[in-house]
């Protein structure tokens, strides 16, 4: 697994730094944000924090001034002038948010999918179960792959990212029994994007498979060795990765 930059725990109510804790396994939720150039830019802030603070209420251990706290905690942590390529990870529970930041690989041109028959608990949040899929990642070489999550004969997301589908000019997500990235979230207001089941018995049908996330961005799959399959186009691919690269040079500077 990546090496950890910067890593540090506070209580969430008075923001005491304490140990550190990387929080996973536990009851909460996390949000990973990419963090680039200099000055600094973090993609999609205002989303991941509303998204986070929408997940913390579901799960309970929202804090009044929770929002204004984590804000403090960027502000303690970053650096302004320095030049980023780093994703940092916000991670909390009832009493304890952890902040950490490691470097940002940046995937092979010749990027794989392994399958791993995995069903993510309420998958529809960004929760904190993550030790199973964290425990296979370190099997792989993140920088040539990642896991494709299915179950019940279909596929999800990946271990780190979501999943597009193309066929026939069309793209498709999966519909349900997913995280729905901000990335993702993004993509979907600029371009049209069809949501149902993906089966894996029809995933030769489809041209290419691109992954989407935040720390990903945009990343075509080449193969899937498993099921022979191998991309056909990189047409969409190219077409999501220049509105991604729109939305990055749009981003406002962060100031703490």
């Amino acid at each position: 697994m990546a090496t950890l930059l910067l890593k540090k725990s506070y209580q969430i109510k008075t923001l005491k730094e304490i140990p550190y804790q990387d929080l996973w396994g536990n009851h909460g939720v996390f949000t990973t944000m990419r963090l680039i150039g200099k000055p600094l830019k973090i993609i999609f802030l205002k989303n991941h924090l509303k998204n986070i603070i929408n997940s913390s209420k579901a799960y309970n251990i929202y804090k009044v001034n929770l929002l204004n706290n984590l804000k403090k905690i960027l502000k303690y942590n970053l650096i302004i002038n320095r030049s980023y390529n780093h994703l940092l990870r916000l991670a909390i529970t009832k009493d304890v948010v952890s902040i950490s930041i490691r470097r940002r690989l940046s995937p092979d041109k010749d990027f794989k999918l392994k399958f791993y028959r995995h069903k993510r608990a309420k998958a529809q949040h960004k929760n904190l179960n993550y030790k199973k899929i964290l425990k296979n990642m370190k099997k792989i070489n993140t920088k040539k792959y990642d896991l494709a999550l299915i179950n019940k004969n279909r596929i999800y997301e990946t271990g780190t990212a979501n999943l597009l589908f193309i066929k026939n000019n069309k793209i498709y997500s999966p519909k349900d029994n997913f995280y729905k990235g901000i990335t993702l979230k993004y993509i979907s207001k600029q371009i049209k994007i069809n949501f149902k089941d993906i089966l894996i018995k029809n995933l030769k049908d489809y041209d290419e498979i691109i992954l989407v996330g935040s720390g990903k961005g945009i990343v075509a799959a080449t193969k899937i060795e498993e099921i022979k399959w191998a991309r056909k186009s990189t047409k969409y691919f190219k077409l999501l990765k220049n509105l991604y690269k729109t939305a990055v040079t749009k981003c406002p500077l962060y100031y703490s």
